[in-house]
């Protein structure tokens, strides 16, 4: 099997194939490393896969001696560089490296590294993860693999994650998600993509754009290459010895569906996906209601003056980075400009904003099971289309207008794939629920995928195949 099909396959899958001997870890690399040479590998800022060919080796004598150190023993994983990892140099965006302090391991890699998964490279990020669309004034952006004719953006910030699934270079992906900076590359890109509650998974040994907003999130394939992923690393999941529930049946499940917010601006092709693949639920047993959150014009109103992610980065940059201050992107510049200028007094309103806003939507949401939404409104845009200042700001805007409001109101959320625009570019459905509530929302979007179908199954393997 080619390298891009092999990684393809579903992660219990190769999980299962390396536990019983079908495969080893060591394929899985070589697979890697085949599948980088059909592509131009602008996902990864650092690309080292000869480490991980030495762990992979490892990883096999270990099995082979009866040993296992977890799910995701033997498995390639890509890791946003905003994450520190021994051995690679930690740029987070920028056009040199950070200091070395900041390679530094936190928790999540740790968790990784520890079940022997194979990191292969480090993944493009927009600078400090402060954008939505992917693009890079320091670094050449990742070019959405849904479209061979034309540079279009693969979003951001996680801009290389999704593109090192559909390149077949990795079979999991590390990202980060401040305002939608995991769950818009997986819409655009085709994958499936969870942001965790704030909280919920330690934000240490990751560069930080707001230490309010800030989640480590996943990027797989499918929501059941999330759930077996986020069960093998969640802390609190091990702590009580508990998995993902058994995936519930449509018919049991009330989804709300909102008006208004959440559709305004649709480019051709996307609202009508979304509505479409609403129908097959409704039609499967799903009970859908109407359902309208609240907060949602305020939050939305505050993101699009800063929010609290502007301010808290340039006090980060300020502080601890104050040299980097004469190399940024304009476009990160100019946002970080204008927030400077915040009084405390409003940065303290806006975070009490937040507070009572995301207690008032945690309590609307438990009357139904999920809320779903468009992921993101807008078709991938060109990089060319971009290079006006304010066509940018316009586009990023927009790119984040429906996943911002997660981070805003402290939800958990999911992206999957469930068709094509009319560009021929993927449109994701997004799934919200309250905080703390990952294993329930993998365990419904499990049973909306199989309703709807998994990416693959929907789109093919690649755009290319």
């Amino acid at each position: 099997m080619a390298g891009k099909q092999l990684l393809s396959m579903p992660l219990r899958d190769l999980a299962d194939g390396l536990r019983s001997g079908d495969m080893t870890a060591e394929s899985l690399v070589e697979a890697s490393i085949e599948a980088s040479k059909d592509c131009d590998n602008r996902a990864f800022i650092s690309w080292r896969p000869e480490p991980a060919l030495e762990l992979a080796r490892a990883a096999d004598q270990v099995r082979a001696a009866g040993g296992s150190t977890g799910p995701l023993m033997g498995i390639p994983v890509s890791v946003k560089d905003m994450f520190g990892v021994s051995g690679f140099p930690t740029y987070a965006g920028c056009a040199r490296a950070l200091p070395k302090s900041w390679e530094a391991e936190g928790p999540l890699v740790r968790a990784l590294q520890s079940q022997l998964a194979l990191v292969l490279g480090k993944t493009h990020c927009v600078e400090f993860a402060f954008g939505g669309l992917g693009t890079s004034a320091h670094w050449p952006t990742p070019q959405n693999p849904w479209c061979k004719n034309e540079h279009r953006v693969p979003g951001g910030s996680s801009s290389g994650a999704g593109v090192s699934l559909i390149n077949g270079t990795a079979a999991l992906a590390l990202g980060t998600d401040t305002a939608g900076s995991v769950r818009v590359p997986a819409a655009m890109t085709g994958v499936a993509g969870l942001k965790t509650t704030g909280g919920r998974w330690s934000t240490r040994g990751i560069v930080p754009l707001s230490s309010t907003l800030d989640t480590p999130g996943l990027l797989a394939r499918r929501v059941e290459d999330l759930a077996f992923a986020f069960e093998a690393l969640d802390p609190m999941l091990a702590r009580r010895g508990a998995g993902i529930p058994v995936s519930p049946d449509l018919s049991h499940l009330t989804l709300g569906v909102p008006d208004g917010f959440f559709w305004e601006n649709c480019s051709p092709g996307i609202a009508e996906t979304v509505e479409a693949s609403l129908k097959q639920l409704e039609a499967a047993g799903a009970r859908l209601v109407k359902f309208e959150l609240s907060g949602l014009a305020t939050v939305h109103s505050m993101f699009l003056k800063g929010g609290v992610a502007a301010p808290e980065l340039a006090a980060f940059i300020r502080e601890e980075l104050p040299d980097y201050r004469s190399s940024l992107d304009p476009d990160v510049a100019a946002r970080l400009h204008k927030a400077e200028g915040l009084p405390a007094w409003e940065y303290i309103q806006r975070r009490t904003l937040i507070d009572r806003l995301s207690a008032q939507a945690a309590e609307e949401l438990s009357t139904v099971d999920a809320l779903l939404t468009p992921t993101v409104t807008l078709t991938p845009p060109t990089v060319d289309s971009l290079a006006d200042p304010d066509a940018y700001v316009a586009a990023n805007m927009q790119v984040l207008r429906n996943t911002a409001v997660a981070n805003y109101l402290g939800l958990c959320g999911l992206s999957l794939p469930i068709g094509l625009d009319s560009m021929g570019l993927p449109v994701g459905l997004q799934l919200l629920m309250g905080p703390w509530q990952e294993e329930r929302l993998l365990a419904i979007g499990q049973a909306v995928e199989r309703c709807l179908g998994t990416g693959p199954d929907i789109m093919g393997l690649a755009p290319a195949d």
